[in-house]
């Protein structure tokens, strides 16, 4: 099911007006988007909502990305996770949905909720109808490769997975005190042009300490960043009946076979690369002796629920698509 074809949105007239911030806030239109984090799952979603007529704002982290942002016809709000504006508090007032796509910082924890008293106040007589916050498979911790759905008792093990954790718990909160439905979004780890294995090859950049904390699990589950903006966009246009989803592809599996699926890829492409692998080498110190099992995390849900067919049901397909987008620039 393509993106586009799960609902339809009228294109939308709109009239702005100028906040004590200086910045400029939809009031007529009928969908309004606003996204904390117009990170890498941020930003493919407000292009998404753009061509569907929606009025998209929100915030990054630095006057870079928010001039590219900006360019590409946002309104864009810079917010220091560790010195957060509480400003934007009132811009929120007048979004009807709100997308929460920042990670919680250890020693403080989930940058807005740690004002929650001050969030709940500020929303509480506005226009939101969506709230929806990005979480992670992480909060299930090592669950020695079982079958692992919604229901499954969650039992993180590092601090931020317990971080994790509580900022659901704060959102859900939050959201049942507005008096609407809260969506949790637990998502397996996110890839898409630019930022997959293929990418890492190419650039022969090294591991992140991500890539690195996840190198040894027997199951690694992942997801596609088309596959979560199509499983937004369906919550978006039709109300969902569940809190809690897992958003994962069909095939978790190791990084060390989506790493070598990677590499013959790029080889295909362009004979002759050879790539210095750093993780090759590190893959090569330690073996399955320290292997964790992890889980293997079920997505039954978010098919049968959300109306999903998955764009890339495995690694591979989706690495196929990214080369082939390389290719065709």
């Amino acid at each position: 099911m393509e993106i586009g074809q799960i609902g339809s949105a009228i294109p939308l007239q709109h009239s702005r007006v100028r906040t004590s911030l200086g910045s400029i806030t939809p009031t007529l239109s009928e969908n309004r988007m606003f996204i904390l984090g117009m990170g890498f799952v941020g930003q493919s979603l407000a292009r998404k909502l753009h061509t569907h007529g929606w009025v998209v704002s929100g915030t990054c982290t630095n006057h870079v990305k928010k001039q590219q942002l900006e360019d590409m016809g946002f309104h864009v709000h810079l917010f220091d996770a560790n010195h957060p504006d509480l400003n934007i508090l009132q811009l929120l007032k007048s979004y009807t949905h709100f997308l929460v796509s920042v990670p919680p910082v250890m020693g403080i924890g989930d940058p807005m909720l740690q004002h929650e008293e001050l969030v709940r106040s500020s929303l509480v007589n506005g226009d939101l109808q969506w709230l929806c916050y990005l979480s992670s498979t992480s909060v299930y911790g090592d669950c020695d490769g079982e079958l692992v759905d919604e229901d499954y008792p969650t039992k993180p093990e590092s601090e931020l997975a317990k971080l994790r954790l509580t900022s659901e718990e704060g959102w859900s909160n939050l959201g049942h005190y507005l008096g609407i439905s809260p969506l949790i979004f637990r998502l397996g780890g996110i890839y898409g042009p630019g930022r997959s294995a293929i990418d890492t090859i190419i650039k022969q950049k090294p591991l992140s300490e991500g890539q690195k904390r996840r190198k040894y699990r027997k199951y690694t589950s992942r997801i596609h960043v088309e596959d979560i903006c199509q499983a937004l966009m369906a919550t978006v246009y039709t109300p969902s009946c569940r809190e809690v989803y897992n958003i994962v592809d069909d095939d978790p599996a190791p990084r060390e076979e989506v790493f070598e699926y990677a590499r013959k890829l790029v080889e295909k492409k362009w004979p002759g690369f050879k790539s210095e692998s750093v993780e090759q080498k590190e893959w090569s110190i330690e073996k399955t002796s320290t292997r964790k099992g992890e889980k293997r995390v079920s997505n039954g849900r978010m098919k049968k629920e959300l109306g999903m067919q998955l764009l890339y049901p495995d690694y591979k397909s989706g690495l196929q698509s990214i080369i082939d987008q390389i290719q065709s620039h």
